[in-house]
């Protein structure tokens, strides 16, 4: 498979393990091993890190351990173990389906801008990629009647995220509903990339139900990665459709083989303390979204924005005499504050904010991004 370079991935790369001040970062503040021992119940927690420590470090289950898989189900209605493949991230789930489920010259519709995979992938499997803009030009938000438009009798996919990356977009319950009936009546599937689900905000849109709860065509993707705040554990999965399930677990022989049975476990702890890891999300986002409001605020005559609906992300658009890559690049380098070109996602002029870092960094990255562009503001 010949495929473009994934822009995002290179660009955080290049400065993500050198800056101070990561409010780029897509996901919640990452917990350690220790924070989720100490959600155990103290009676417990001795034989907890005990079992961890004396677990076997051979393979795993191929598709996950039962128990893994088992909790991930229960998350949804009407979901069995048998329907969920345990992956390596959601980026493992999302291109095991796109291989499965499409070939070259099928119709597919991804959201425009978005994490690049869902539209690139597709694109080097030789589909048709007809692009569903969520953007300035939509008020950041969802535009079914566009998307009704791009169908065709061709359609094979339908690509929701929501809520969105990079824009914080929210596609309601009643507007799945229809992207759902419009796929169906097509034939098409719906994929929905569900990697932010659980993270709400205050006064926040109200979240769709998972794609998988919608129907027989419907696919869920999700991850522990974003929400959860264990990236390093690379546990991601597939909801849906058993024989589909069975068709990416079958490509993933080729690929991953299995997850790791460490990572495996640690996800088990995480999924039985979720509550509590979500009270955690709430006041992370709650204290990261005021700030980020104020220093908007005080922003004005540069920076405009709209406040994510969900999730933990928005676009900032700047008015300043300068390119986002080198913008961004020299606040990175100059002022080790972290905000992702809007260029990596097809919007010039525009940074990608994160609300989930650990507050007080969040704080101090957005003094230090003052700094960086006052310069700019001086030069316009």
């Amino acid at each position: 498979m010949k495929i473009e370079p994934f822009l995002l991935e290179r660009w955080m790369t290049r400065h993500e393990t050198h800056v101070k001040f990561d409010i780029a970062e897509s996901g919640i503040l990452p917990l350690s091993t220790h924070d989720l021992l100490q959600f155990e119940p103290e009676d417990q927690r001795a034989s907890t890190r005990e079992a961890l420590l004396h677990l076997p470090l051979g393979y795993s289950e191929a598709r996950g351990t039962l128990a893994l898989r088992k909790a991930l189900a229960s998350t949804y209605a009407a979901v069995t173990a048998d329907q969920i493949l345990v992956t390596t991230g959601a980026i493992e789930a999302n291109y095991l389906l796109f291989n499965v489920l499409l070939d070259a010259g099928d119709h597919v519709i991804a959201p425009y801008p978005a994490y690049q995979q869902l539209y690139s992938v597709p694109k080097a499997i030789g589909c048709d990629v007809s692009l569903w803009r969520v953007g300035p030009e939509t008020d950041y938000r969802y535009d079914v009647d566009a998307l009704e438009r791009l169908i065709t009798p061709q359609t094979k996919l339908i690509v929701v995220n929501t809520p969105h990356n990079p824009t914080g977009a929210m596609l309601s319950p009643a507007d799945a509903a229809r992207v759902y009936a419009l796929a169906d009546s097509v034939g098409a599937w719906v994929l929905g990339d569900e990697a932010y689900r659980w993270l709400s905000v205050p006064d926040g849109d109200p979240f769709a139900p998972p794609v998988v709860e919608m129907g027989a065509r419907g696919i869920s993707v999700g991850t522990l990665s974003k929400p959860y705040g264990l990236p390093g554990l690379r546990i991601g999965w597939i909801a849906g459709p058993a024989d589909v399930v069975e068709r990416c677990w079958g490509m993933r022989d080729y690929i991953t083989l299995s997850p790791g049975k460490l990572n495996d476990a640690l996800a088990c702890l995480a999924l039985r303390h979720h509550d509590q890891i979500m009270a955690r999300n709430r006041d992370i986002i709650t204290t990261n979204l005021k700030a980020a409001s104020a220093w908007m605020a005080a922003s004005g005559e540069v920076l405009s924005w709209t406040p994510p609906r969900g999730g933990l992300l928005a676009l900032l658009k700047y008015d300043l005499p300068v390119d986002s890559l080198t913008l961004a690049d020299m606040l990175a380098t100059e002022y080790s504050v972290m905000l992702a070109p809007g260029a990596a996602f097809g919007y010039e002029h525009h940074l990608r904010l994160g609300i989930g870092q650990q507050p007080d960094i969040f704080a101090a990255g957005l003094v230090e991004a003052t700094r960086g562009l006052e310069r700019w503001r001086a030069a316009r």
